[in-house]
């Protein structure tokens, strides 16, 4: 893998840390940010020319250290420690190291070699991982298999990755702007539903309190639906419920501007929560809750009158 330093000149103080078996591989080595795509193909390119052109790899024993280095041109890596004798491994003008580990008699007997993953092991310090062999065949029909699935799904045949990609991110945003358009319906719906809701709110002290359940909504949908309700009744207490979609309850409550000197929507959705089985809290004007049990949020929509009661007196 000294590969890398001749396609990154950043990389150039190489190994940082290896392992080598007959099925994959290991390179760790010092460079300060990730590989590019482009550069790893580059990479993967370099080492798969000398494995196909079967180069065979000569192995010097027993040379005087200050030969190997000046008169072979050895790599001899920063942090280690050499005797005076040292063992050379010279692999045609590509590469000559010093090295002490197993070898293969030529470089066609690894096979080919597949780069599978690029990441950061350290502060400056990088990790590049291969298979080789029958690994690398295993690796192509894997990666084969994948691009067929993912063709027939987005109805082309078998297409390059930019192809694919292009068609993702198009497909990626048609599902934004149905999720957009999905989400404007049912703020419509729960708006319309709640149309008339304002003359249905019933009077706690002079203080009017709204309770209505709104499934259909997120949290955020919630929130500008107490936003509209408040106006509507220019002041007192709203508060909305809802089940998610995760089996989960939310709860909500807004207070009027004008009211939040006797009134704290934290402390209103607090003591509502505890029929959700859950806690909450907020703002003295806007205060959520949620609960793991949705079967109680009638019970909670329905206490709020008496709960605002409570808090009055």
């Amino acid at each position: 893998m000294a590969a890398v330093a001749g396609v990154n000149n950043n990389a150039i103080n190489l190994e940082a840390g290896s392992l080598n078996d007959p099925n994959r591989l290991r390179f760790d080595f010092s460079h300060f940010a990730g590989v590019a795509d482009e550069e790893l193909a580059e990479v993967e390119s370099i080492v798969n020319a000398q494995v196909l052109a079967n180069t065979p790899v000569e192995t010097l024993v027993d040379v005087p250290i200050d030969q190997a280095i000046h008169d072979l041109g050895a790599t001899a890596l920063f942090g280690e420690k050499y005797g005076d004798l040292v063992r050379v491994v010279r692999i045609g003008n590509f590469s000559t190291e010093l090295c002490g580990g197993t070898h293969t008699a030529a470089t066609g007997e690894i096979g080919l070699l597949k780069l599978v993953g690029e990441s950061a092991v350290a502060s400056g310090t990088r990790r590049i991982e291969a298979v080789t062999g029958t690994g690398s065949l295993s690796e192509f029909r894997r990666d084969a298999g994948v691009s067929k699935v993912v063709a027939h799904f987005i109805g082309t045949g078998t297409p390059d990755a930019d192809t694919l990609r292009s068609k993702l991110a198009a497909q990626e945003e048609e599902m934004k702007k149905l999720r957009r358009e999905l989400e404007q319906m049912r703020m419509k719906s729960a708006t319309a539903a709640t149309a008339g809701a304002a003359s249905s709110a019933v009077e706690v002290s002079g203080i009017k309190v709204l309770a209505q359940r709104v499934d259909a909504l997120d949290k955020s949908q919630m929130r500008n639906l107490v936003d509209e309700l408040r106006g509507k009744l220019g002041s007192g207490v709203v508060v909305l419920g809802a089940a998610t979609a995760e089996g989960k309850a939310t709860l909500i409550v807004g207070v009027t501007k004008d009211l939040t000197a006797r009134l704290q929507a934290g402390k209103i959705v607090g003591l509502l929560a505890v029929k959700v089985g859950g806690k909450g809290g907020g703002r003295p004007d806007l205060a959520e809750a949620g609960g793991p049990d949705p079967s109680g949020l009638e019970t909670a929509l329905a206490s709020a009158p008496e709960v605002v009661a409570s808090l009055l007196s």
